[in-house]
């Protein structure tokens, strides 16, 4: 049996070496969108830390939330490793504090400049590799729960931690791409619809001109008159959730139902809502309470059986209608994503004007690395999530040193990594913005 070494020298003088080797595909896909360039034209306001630039600390912030460091304070070990700073173009990364300041600052002065180059990225990579004829967007909200004493932290609806106040943003994804479309931060005791009006008219604005069906997808906070007349004012399709009444309650059991399986059956009814200016299509769904795992607030029991309703302006099937909704389900998969691997429950400062540039920061990271996946990896990458590509890409251990040929990265000789990291370059190379 072979035994291990029994006399090993240790050295301390390993300064050439990062668990981060895989970032420098990752900085070359920003230098090919010209992300720095980008910042440096359209992201400028007076401040008085002349020691990195603002687009120096705007990649300083995007970093260590791609790299899964969380909180700001972890990010001193970005600060050691000298080859990371190497590869990424950084000359020395900024400590945790001077981050949390210019946060503050670009929260007050440049949050509206850095959105608009995010939405300009948008347009231009959305219909990238292959132009879409149509838009689905689903519309979410999330709660964040806060510990400390963060401005604009409000008590609200929380379920699961009541009393605790949060945060309660609302986002919008498009379905297809599974991009990040639009978004705000706002107190934990606004309503889920709050403002959905306004919300939407920016999601419409984003659209480009050539894009003409839309479809909205929404749960039952949105339920609301005036959110859809907003999407019919588009011409729009949606399905939404639909808020059980009382009256409408007494008229389920009388629905004309149909048998799509063994405990599953839908109905389909023209149904006035109170208050609304004319009936909508309703699709109803019921289920023998044995197959509901769980009780849903959405959902209403009645003799051992759960209903849910959906109103829509759809031409499809009841059972169609239904299984459109239910690919909504992507867009929760995406916020635990966020909130797993982004670190988008950790509101890193008291300020409500930085936690909000962080919050835009984040959800720029994640469409970031949705293109990075959709543009320059394999298909069997797109749908990975980040904690994965972190494992397989991102933090591959790597050695910084100089040849003949100039500065080289040695990874390991892995076929698998070699293949990927090869096609990646490749498909980067071959980019055009």
């Amino acid at each position: 049996m072979r035994r291990g070494f029994k006399h090993v020298r240790l050295l301390f003088t390993g300064d050439h070496l990062t668990r981060y080797g895989g970032v420098f595909l990752l900085h070359r896909f920003f230098r090919r969108l010209g992300l720095r360039r980008r910042f440096q034209v359209n992201v400028h306001f007076a401040q008085r830390n002349n020691t990195s630039s603002i687009p120096e600390m705007l990649l300083a912030l995007l970093d260590p939330i791609i790299l899964g460091l969380g909180r700001l304070d972890a990010t001193d070990l970005l600060r050691r490793n000298g080859v990371f700073q190497a590869l990424t173009g950084l000359p020395a990364y900024p400590n945790p504090v001077t981050l949390r300041r210019f946060l503050r600052r670009l929260g007050i002065r440049g949050l509206a400049k850095l959105r608009r180059v995010h939405d300009h990225l948008l347009t231009q990579l959305w219909q990238r590799p292959k132009a879409q004829r149509r838009v689905i967007f689903d519309l979410d909200s999330t709660l964040l729960t806060l510990y400390g004493h963060q401005e604009q932290a409000r008590i609200g609806y929380n379920p699961r931690q009541q009393g605790r106040p949060s945060y309660h943003p609302w986002v919008c994804f498009e379905a297809q791409r599974r991009d990040f479309w639009h978004g705000e931060l706002r107190p934990g005791d606004v309503h889920t619809g709050h403002g959905t009006v306004d919300l939407l008219a920016a999601c419409f604005a984003k659209m480009p001109a050539s894009v003409r069906p839309i479809r909205v997808r929404a749960d039952a906070g949105f339920f609301d008159r005036k959110v859809i007349a907003a999407i019919e004012a588009r011409r729009g399709k949606f399905v939404i959730v639909a808020k059980l009444t009382r009256p409408f309650k007494a008229q389920l059991p009388g629905f004309a139902y149909t048998e799509v399986r063994p405990g599953l059956e839908v109905a389909e009814s023209s149904y006035p809502p109170h208050g609304w200016p004319r009936p909508y299509r309703y699709v109803v769904v019921r289920k023998s309470l044995s197959e509901e795992e769980t009780t849903q607030p959405t959902l209403f029991t009645l003799d051992h059986c759960t209903y849910r309703a959906f109103v829509t302006n759809l031409r499809l099937r009841p059972l169609s209608v239904y299984r459109f909704y239910n690919d909504r389900a992507a867009v929760e998969l995406i916020i635990k994503e966020l909130k797993a691997d982004y670190p988008l429950a950790k509101i890193p400062t008291h300020q409500f004007a930085a936690n909000e540039a962080y919050f835009h920061l984040l959800l720029f990271a994640y469409n970031l690395m949705n293109w990075f996946k959709r543009l320059s990896l394999p298909e069997e990458y797109h749908s990975t999530t980040l904690g994965t590509l972190r494992r397989r890409l991102l933090m591959i251990p790597g050695q910084f040193v100089q040849t003949r040929q100039g500065p080289t990265l040695r990874i390991p000789s892995s076929p698998s990594e070699q293949g990927l990291i090869t096609y990646a370059l490749t498909r980067i190379d071959r980019l055009r913005i």
